[in-house]
């Protein structure tokens, strides 16, 4: 069932946000699930994110967790945090490394600042689009990518969710090519990749954690920031933003992560019930995900941000002279170079 955009965005209560057949709360601040708790759960588990409760991922875990509570007869049970309630993403990825949380979910552009390899999959204007991203994200390339996790001890689940190709706003100008980033202060997550990419295109990159991000831009410690267009909306960001380029630069995910000590003392049946809920639901918000993106241009012109549609010739051209593409082939290894590019075409 596609959620609806009034179900999306209805954050004054809870309950709103189920109508599909979740049932939550915001109980104290966390977002959990509104049944009782069963006392005798075998698995009390935690899920970690950092985006808002209203955003189609935490929708689509509330339902996720009640179906695996009641598939197991109460044994698993999983609690979700949303919004960056147990910190950072960096500090999330160490809680899961540690057992401090069980599940998370992160791009895999800042995954690797573990694993390097985890971003092949967020190279500058490399997919054309959607059915080209799940071709290679279901494929081969998601496949190369979950065995390079799998060396850092943790477990990535089969369906990587979806974040959505990536927009860049700004307070001070439209970006209508690349010179228009050329000393630009923008905000980027915590990843080599991206850092690099848009000191190609000569901006000023600040590595900041998502839950930086409002403050930042409000402050003016940075005038730019890139995020798919569901986040501009449930985050708010284009209250302290005026500008959108519709740039489509980057395509980006989630990978659902499972500390594997904690996913590997479920007996078998139950580690089955779970990891099938978990990709079930990265699925539906796939959907949801292109829903979304595909009508919020309209009601983010509403809410004052002024859009533009830039070609995209410049910036590839761009990247290629500053060498960003050879550069990271070099880095990533021929192996995963011609993996991303059997989907892709030549990039270097």
């Amino acid at each position: 069932m596609m959620l609806t955009r009034r179900t999306l965005f209805k954050a004054g209560a809870a309950g709103a946000l189920f109508k599909a057949g979740a049932a939550g709360a915001l109980a104290g601040g966390v977002f959990a699930p509104f049944v009782a708790r069963a006392q005798d759960a075998e698995f009390s588990y935690k899920y970690a994110n950092n985006l808002p409760v209203t955003h189609p991922m935490n929708v689509r875990a509330g339902e996720m967790v009640e179906k695996i509570k009641a598939e197991t007869r109460g044994r698993v049970e999983i609690k979700v945090f949303p919004s960056s309630q147990l910190g950072g993403d960096t500090d999330m990825l160490s809680q899961l490394r540690s057992g401090g949380i069980e599940f998370f979910t992160l791009s895999p552009l800042i995954l690797s600042t573990l694993i390097p390899n985890a971003s092949v999959s967020g190279i500058g204007f490399a997919f054309p689009d959607y059915a080209t991203v799940w071709k290679a994200m279901d494929g081969d390339l998601g496949a190369y990518v979950r065995g390079q996790i799998s060396k850092a001890g943790i477990v990535a689940m089969d369906n990587i969710w979806d974040n959505g190709f990536r927009q860049i706003t700004t307070s001070t100008r439209p970006i209508e090519t690349a010179a228009d980033l050329k000393g630009l202060k923008i905000r980027v997550p915590v990843s080599p990749l991206w850092t690099s990419m848009f000191r190609a295109f000569d901006s000023a990159p600040a590595s900041l954690n998502f839950a930086e991000v409002y403050t930042a831009l409000q402050t003016r410690t940075v005038d730019a920031q890139e995020n798919p267009l569901a986040i501009i909306a449930t985050a708010k960001l284009y209250e302290v933003q005026k500008y959108c380029s519709i740039t489509n630069h980057m395509w980006d995910g989630f990978w659902f992560l499972a500390n594997r000590r904690a996913f590997e003392r479920l007996p078998d049946d139950l580690r089955a019930i779970v990891a099938k809920n978990i990709n079930a639901a990265g699925l539906k918000e796939r959907e949801d995900v292109l829903a979304l993106n595909n009508t919020l241009r309209k009601e983010l012109s509403e809410k004052g941000l002024t859009f533009n549609e830039p070609k995209v010739d410049s910036f590839r051209e761009q990247l290629r002279k500053a060498g960003f593409y050879s550069e990271w082939k070099g880095k990533f290894g021929d192996e995963a170079w011609s993996i991303l590019e059997s989907y892709t075409g030549k990039l270097s």
